[in-house]
């Protein structure tokens, strides 16, 4: 029935033209991006601990924050200097970074310069370019950012600054002189900078209405958003990201990090659900992060946390963490480079938290930096931390247990901004300190791209690393998934996971290509699975072996093909492997890979016997 509905749909906005969504007052004409067919478009929920569309799929957010430019002054806060600039850096990100989601970063000092006023200018230009990224088939999740709670706590001599709260928000404080001593990565502050942990104090504490103001603020917002985009391109924004890494500032007496949660951090994050409410966004989630040290991986980091006292959270919150490997960057706790299953357990706790509080979960924050002293860990760390969102399994063990692989994190690397070492940033206003490599923001750089001389977006990383097979929407339940990407780590090819010598067949199929492989059961719609095809996957070239059909060079979509290839929604160029299936409950699997070169018929017939009798024995 839902299916029937949907395609009704479809006929219906073809003769009459018009739908609105509830919640977006203003909402104009449903009309489909590019390369949209019948079952792209609709609104994500979270049902059963996954993203839902509205065909019944589990969706699989990936992609990146847009971007850390937001953090500066340069653009007034925006992640872009135009919507023309928006427009290049979401079309690169579908063809060259393999995108579906991104992260998208608001400013409530822009948005808010004046206490109790709104910019509406400000909004309007955010939601232009949140636009462009909708119009490219990409979903967005927007994220109110701060990090050390605002610039203007700091001095224009300062080592650092901050990014979040605005002017007034900070005047209001008295806050003493900030310094962080003697501090070696800007994150020390959020601990030993006063003016920082009694600033976030204060917010937590609802002092002088702080946190009453940003509430307002962000209520405010998203009815504008909502208001200012047509119903198809409302569908596309998921959810709503609160709070960027929340923390204490400083625990009152007798508090805990587990119990600041539970007495404060949580009841934020109840109270900004009921913004979203009135605001007209009831049927999208709030994407709550917890502790910010809640997963660290240095013990003396780490705090209790979690959101462990909020009970079940369900679908209208989806739990949202950050991880990056702080052992690697520090260039002292990890002497070298990351391996194969590095991060299963770390991710494995983010599954197992997120399915305890029944729902969703979401690594909004990931990466590495691409220059420094530890840069050079890099390409194993993000392969490490991709293969961590793929599966629960190290690759030398996935391929003899693969039903213990687990659901397919979604997740959004950081970061995305072309204008990664062209910057001109005045820190902290001060312009004898112009910032212009990197990040351009206390010495960070994660971008994994740039423009080059010609204005062209270019990649900064391996595009075997960022451009991933992975499920976008499986029509059913997912089992298992892996994708071997063959990323580089200088002139040496990383393989964690080659096809076992026990599958010949298999392993003579893909050779010394990329794969992946999706285990799954059907559901009881009628849309397609599907799986992105990155730009080293040519649709002429790429090999499929499932027991829907194995084929060489898979055919354009229609209804009737149960292995096909179809552009991705948008118009950049970006394409998709759509795997049709006509039943409900039954095992299905899908290898696909670039490593063959135009396979005999039997080579096909003898991988596919391979993989019928694995799946067979393990699922």
């Amino acid at each position: 029935m839902p299916n029937i509905r949907t395609r009704l749909l479809v006929v219906l906005v073809v003769l009459f033209g018009s739908l609105t969504t509830a919640g977006a007052a203003s909402a104009s004409a449903v009309t489909p991006v590019p390369d949209s067919l019948w079952f792209d478009g609709s609104t994500l929920t979270v049902q059963n601990g996954r993203f839902v569309d509205g065909n019944g799929r589990e969706v699989v957010l990936r992609g990146y924050n847009v971007s850390g430019e937001t953090k500066l002054e340069e653009n007034s806060g925006l992640p872009f200097a135009s919507v023309a600039d928006a427009q290049k850096s979401a079309t690169a990100l579908r063809a060259l970074g393999g995108g579906n989601a991104v992260r998208f970063l608001l400013s409530w000092a822009h948005a808010e310069p004046t206490r109790g006023t709104v910019d509406t200018t400000y909004l309007a230009a955010a939601t232009d370019q949140m636009r462009a990224f909708l119009d490219a088939g990409i979903r967005v999740y927007p994220d109110f950012h701060q990090d050390l709670y605002s610039r203007y706590l700091f001095n224009s001599g300062s080592w650092y600054t901050g990014d979040g709260a605005p002017k007034w928000a900070v005047a209001l404080g008295n806050y003493p002189q900030e310094s962080c001593g003697i501090c070696l990565f800007w994150g020390q502050n959020i601990t030993q900078n006063q003016a920082v942990t009694k600033a976030q104090h204060d917010f937590w504490h609802n002092t002088y209405g702080l946190q009453d103001a940003f509430l307002d603020t962000a209520q405010k917002t998203m009815a504008y958003v909502g208001q200012h985009l047509s119903g198809a391109e409302f569908a596309g924004v998921v959810g709503f990201d609160p709070y960027n890494e929340p923390f204490a500032g400083s625990y009152d007496s007798g508090q805990t990090s587990r119990t600041w949660e539970e007495d404060l951090l949580w009841p934020f994050y109840q109270k900004f659900r009921a913004r979203m409410d009135a605001a007209g966004w009831q049927d999208k989630p709030a994407f709550v992060e917890p502790n910010l040290f809640w997963n660290a991986n240095i013990d003396s980091q780490k705090q209790e946390g979690g959101l462990l006292d909020a009970g079940t959270l369900g679908p209208r919150y989806v739990f949202n963490t950050h991880f990056y490997d702080q052992k690697a960057i520090s260039g002292v706790f990890m002497w070298g480079n990351a391996s194969d299953g590095q991060y299963a357990t770390d991710f494995g706790t983010v599954r197992d938290r997120a399915s305890a509080a029944g729902t969703a979960a979401v690594v909004s924050e990931f990466g590495h930096p691409l220059s420094g002293s530890v840069a050079g860990k890099a390409p194993t760390v993000d392969k490490a931390m991709y293969q961590a969102l793929d599966s629960r399994l190290p690759g030398s063990s996935w391929w003899n247990n693969p039903s213990a692989s687990g659901p397919v994190l979604s997740g959004n690397q950081w970061q995305w901004d072309i204008y990664s070492g062209r910057h001109h940033e005045q820190m902290n206003d001060n312009p004898n300190k112009v910032q212009t490599s990197g990040d351009a923001w206390n010495d960070e750089d994660l971008s994994a791209v740039r423009l080059d001389d010609s204005g062209a977006a270019t990649l900064r990383q391996d595009a075997r690393l960022l451009d991933r097979v992975y499920p976008s929407a499986t029509a059913g339940t997912t089992l298992a998934f892996t994708y071997e990407d063959r990323s580089r780590d200088g002139s040496t090819t990383l393989t964690w996971n080659p096809v076992p010598s026990s599958l010949p067949n298999v392993s003579q199929l893909v050779g010394s290509g990329q794969y992946g492989l999706l285990v799954w059961r059907s559901g009881s719609g009628s849309a397609p699975t599907e799986l992105h095809l990155p730009a080293s996957f040519p649709t002429a070239t790429t090999t499929v072996v499932s027991d829907l059909a194995a084929t060489y060079g898979p055919p354009a979509y229609t209804a009737s093909a149960p292995v096909a290839a179809a552009p991705e929604p948008g118009g950049t160029g970006s394409r998709r492997l759509l795997l049709t299936d006509t039943d409900s409950g039954i095992l299905h699997y899908a290898l696909v890979t670039n490593g063959a070169t135009s396979p005999s018929a039997s080579l096909l017939a003898a991988a596919k016997s391979e993989l019928a009798a694995w799946t067979a024995a393990h699922f």
